[in-house]
C-alpha cells in the first residue's frame, strides 16, 4: 500500500518517461501488462523495471565477466547499487532515472530489503556461471525474480497477504521462461542456467547447440516446469484489485506464450529468439481490457 506521496519534480517526471521508454524498447510483455493499470500505478512499474534493466546491463555488458573486468565489473554494480540506495532514501540525485526510482520506493513504500535481495544476485551473476540443482537455481532467483514480484505488490495493491506466495511464483515463472528463450544467447555470456542435473539426465548439451531428441525431452521437462509456476502464480490474480488483476493476467499470458513459440521452433533456442508478434500484445491487451482476466483451470495451462 502506498505510504508517502512524494511532490514529483519535473526531474522525477522526466525520469517515469524515461523509464516508460525503456520497458517500452525492452520489455515489451510488461509495457502491454502495464497499460491496463491507471497511469498513477503504471508509472511505478516502469520504474521497477528500469532499475532492474540498468543493473543487468551492468552485468550483461560484453566481457563483464571475463577475467580482466569482472572486479571493475563489480564495483560498477556497487557504485550503481549505493547510489540507487542514496536516493531512495532522499538524497539529490542528477540522474532522472534513479530520482523515478527513488520516488517510486517511497510512494509505494517497498521494502529496501527486496533491493539487497536483487543487487546480491545481479552480483552472484558476475561469479557464478553455472547452477547443478533445480533448488540452487530457486537460491539465486529469490533475489533475481522472486523478489521482483514482492516489488511489485504495494505497486499491485493485492486484497490480502496471500498474494505474496504466488507473487513470487510468478516472477520465478518470467525469468524461466527468460532462461529458456535465451539459452543461446546466455552461452554467448558463459552462463547456463539450465540445472547441470537437468543436462545429466536427459543427456543433452546446450554447447552443441543443435536440436537432438535429448534436447527436446530436456526442453519438454522444462517447459513443463515453467508451466508449473504459472499455475501457482494464477492463484493469486483473484486476489488483486481489478486493474491489477487485468495488468497481471495481460503480462502472463504473453509471457507463457513465449514457451508456445519455443514449442512451435521444435526446441530451437539457439538460432534465434523466440517472439510473441507486438500486434498479438497489443490485441490481447485489449481483449483482457474488455472481458477482464483470463479464466484458467487449476490444472495444467
Amino acid at each position: 500500500m502506498s505510504t508517502v506521496d512524494d511532490t514529483m519534480t519535473e526531474q522525477v517526471a522526466q525520469g517515469y518517461r524515461v523509464c516508460a521508454r525503456i520497458t517500452r524498447e525492452h520489455g515489451t510483455t510488461y509495457y502491454w501488462g502495464t497499460i491496463l493499470l491507471p497511469p498513477e500505478r503504471r508509472r511505478h512499474v516502469y520504474a521497477v523495471y528500469a532499475l532492474c534493466r540498468l543493473a543487468d546491463d551492468i552485468v550483461d555488458a560484453p566481457g563483464a565477466t571475463g577475467p580482466v573486468q569482472v572486479a571493475e565489473t563489480t564495483q560498477r554494480l556497487a557504485r550503481f547499487a549505493e547510489h540507487f540506495r542514496e536516493v531512495a532514501a532522499g538524497a539529490p540525485t542528477q540522474d532522472p532515472v534513479i530520482a523515478a526510482v527513488g520516488h517510486s520506493v517511497r510512494t509505494c513504500g517497498i521494502e529496501g530489503e527486496c533491493f539487497d535481495r536483487f543487487f546480491r544476485a545481479m552480483a552472484q551473476d558476475l561469479t557464478q556461471t553455472t547452477y547443478e540443482t533445480w533448488d540452487d537455481l530457486l537460491g539465486y532467483m529469490d533475489g533475481s525474480a522472486a523478489v521482483i514480484g514482492e516489488m511489485m505488490l504495494p505497486v499491485l495493491r493485492p486484497l490480502s497477504p496471500d498474494a505474496l506466495g504466488p507473487a513470487r511464483a510468478l516472477g520465478q515463472a518470467f525469468q524461466l521462461t527468460n532462461f529458456l528463450r535465451d539459452i543461446g544467447e546466455d552461452l554467448e555470456r558463459g552462463r547456463v542456467y539450465v540445472p547441470q542435473e537437468d543436462l545429466r539426465r536427459f543427456g543433452a548439451d546446450p554447447h552443441l547447440r543443435r536440436v537432438t531428441p535429448e534436447w527436446r525431452e530436456l526442453m519438454r521437462f522444462e517447459i513443463e516446469r515453467n508451466r508449473a509456476l504459472y499455475v501457482e502464480a494464477d492463484r493469486g490474480i483473484p486476489l488483486l484489485p481489478p486493474s491489477s488483476a487485468r495488468c497481471v493476467s495481460a503480462a502472463r499470458t504473453l509471457y507463457a506464450r513465449i514457451l508456445e513459440r519455443i514449442e512451435a521452433r521444435d526446441y530451437d533456442v539457439f538460432s534465434g529468439r523466440a517472439r510473441v508478434p507486438t500486434w498479438h500484445k497489443a490485441a490481447l491487451s485489449t481483449r483482457i481490457l474488455i472481458l477482464g482476466p483470463t479464466k484458467r483451470r487449476a490444472a495444467t495451462p
